[in-house]
């Protein structure tokens, strides 16, 4: 009867020790899943992402908590990938932000550039405006200049052709006078000559009254 009695025992010491174990084992597990769903949540990167996730994998440990041995190898497969879903769907989804954020970016600098080349533009438009302007105003400047050159030139050769003219009747009263000079000057030699023929017989005529008393 002893016998029996130690023997009972010692299988209820032993079913104890092995309980034991296990649920310190259990206690592992449980421990390490929490503190691996604690560091996510709150790593100040990934702790905001994956909130679902996060929630179902707390769920998963819970239920490996309350399971019983036979049901503790699914739970605890169960509440390890519930866990790494939620690191991998955090990381994923800041990996998405982050793209996100840079493709903003990204947009950014192109409407900046966009926008940049666009003032440039703008400043070279501006730029070939005045230019073009300046270049009206330079060619209005030489039409006025060429106007007034031309003007002056017509009116040069206006003042020539009346000099011109004027010169031609001048050489031509010169002329005129000339001959008139001449003229006269063949009139007054006519007359002298005239004058010393009708001379010369008025000087005989004495003469003639000598002879004849």
């Amino acid at each position: 009867m002893k016998r029996s009695t130690l023997t009972l025992a010692a299988i209820v010491l032993a079913l104890a020790a092995a309980g034991s174990a296990h649920a310190r084992k259990d206690d592992i597990d449980i421990a390490r899943l929490g503190g691996s769903l604690d560091q996510l949540a709150n790593d100040p990167s990934l702790g905001r992402y994956a909130q679902a996730e996060q929630a179902r994998a707390r769920d998963a440990i819970n239920r490996l908590a309350q399971a019983g041995s036979r049901e503790r190898p699914h739970a605890l497969y169960l509440a390890e990938r519930r866990v790494d879903l939620a690191k991998t769907a955090a990381q994923l989804q800041d990996a998405q932000v982050k793209l996100t954020q840079l493709d903003r970016e990204h947009d950014q600098i192109l409407l900046d550039n966009s926008r940049r080349d666009a003032e440039l533009a703008r400043r070279e438009l501006e730029r070939q405006r005045l230019q073009y302007q300046l270049a009206q105003e330079e060619a209005a400047r030489l039409q006025a200049q060429g106007q007034e050159y031309s003007q002056a030139a017509d009116q040069a050769r206006a003042e020539a052709e009346r000099a011109k003219k004027l010169a031609a009747a001048q050489s031509k009263v010169a002329r005129a006078a000339k001959r008139q000079a001449e003229l006269a000057a063949q009139a007054a030699k006519a007359m002298r000559s005239q004058m010393s023929e009708g001379e010369q017989p008025a000087e005989a005529a004495p003469d003639a009254s000598k002879k004849h008393p």
